[in-house]
């Protein structure tokens, strides 16, 4: 008899419980890639929230891979410079100068707060960026974006030695990523976190993602959230012109892992209490989800 028929017959136990026992047995074992969207990473108070949160699926047996942004704290570091910057399709054009300074924010400041948040719950955190151990190689994307990297190849060892650490309770390594990468002649180049997500993904066979945003989800041309796109209805929106700014370079990058075997991708708002335990291990779901081709509900 397994442990949850075992469950069931205890009167104690309610059906909402008996579910949330169902998904971590289904996930346990198996990996998650999170992106940490930029505004997240300025409310302290959240992000030791969702440290918390990530504290508890690690505890449950699934392992996460974090990767996250920073473009507010970049840009509050830049105008302090007086340095100007601009965006193209929603991509920062990198200066040599400004490739400095992402690097300093990123890998110093931004992805040390991360770090910290994790290590406090108990988890054993590791911070560093695809330059680290040649994590993410890149080529130059486009000349008119100067120093932005487009991913040639992920280099997976480093982040999986990192989920492989144990420590007295079993296994609790967090890989937290900073989207910084390394041509082959040794030149650092920025990257769009979400590609950097989409990639590392891809690369380690994870078949689900979630990306945690200042938003609900993607939103219909009324401004509705949609529950569950394919990736037919995602490529009609850009072309359309619904999704724009931000949530366009995201949901290029949402194409690309759907088409490379990500089953499952989750753009939820982090502001949502509990968002990361709720997506997983309920069965309803939060925000939008993008597959491949529509199952017809969520799950």
């Amino acid at each position: 008899m397994s442990e949850l028929k075992v469950f069931a017959g205890h009167p104690a136990v309610s059906r909402d419980v008996l579910a949330a026992l169902q998904y971590v047995k289904q996930f346990a074992g198996s990996t998650v890639v999170v992106k940490l969207g930029g505004s997240i990473l300025q409310d302290d108070a959240l992000l030791s929230k969702i440290c918390d949160d990530i504290g508890l699926v690690r505890a449950v047996g699934v392992k996460v891979v974090l990767v996250h942004g920073g473009g507010p704290a970049i840009n509050e570091e830049l105008t302090r410079r007086g340095i100007t910057w601009e965006f193209v399709e929603g991509l920062r054009v990198t200066t040599p100068e400004m490739m400095t300074v992402i690097e300093t924010v990123l890998s110093g400041n931004v992805n040390r707060r991360i770090v910290r948040g994790l290590n406090k719950t108990g988890l054993r955190a590791v911070g560093f960026s695809g330059l680290d151990a040649g994590t993410l190689i890149c080529k130059q994307t486009d000349k008119r974006l100067q120093l932005v990297g487009e991913i040639e190849r992920v280099n997976t060892q480093l982040i999986l030695e990192v989920l492989e650490m144990q420590d007295e309770l079993g296994f609790r390594g967090v890989p937290v990523i900073a989207p910084i990468g390394v041509g082959r002649d040794g030149q650092s180049y920025n990257i769009n976190a979400d590609w950097a997500a989409s990639r590392i993904a891809s690369s380690l066979g994870v078949t689900k993602m979630l990306f945690l945003t200042d938003q609900d989800g993607i939103l219909d041309q009324e401004g509705k959230l949609i529950p569950e796109l394919d990736a037919g209805e995602v490529e009609q929106l850009i072309e359309d012109g619904v999704v724009k700014g931000g949530m366009l370079a995201k949901a290029r990058t949402i194409l690309h892992a759907i088409q490379n075997k990500v089953t499952d991708v989750h753009i939820m708002n982090a502001r949502r209490p509990h968002a990361i335990v709720e997506e997983l291990f309920t069965d309803h779901g939060v925000g939008t989800v993008c597959r491949l081709r529509s199952r017809g509900a969520r799950s």
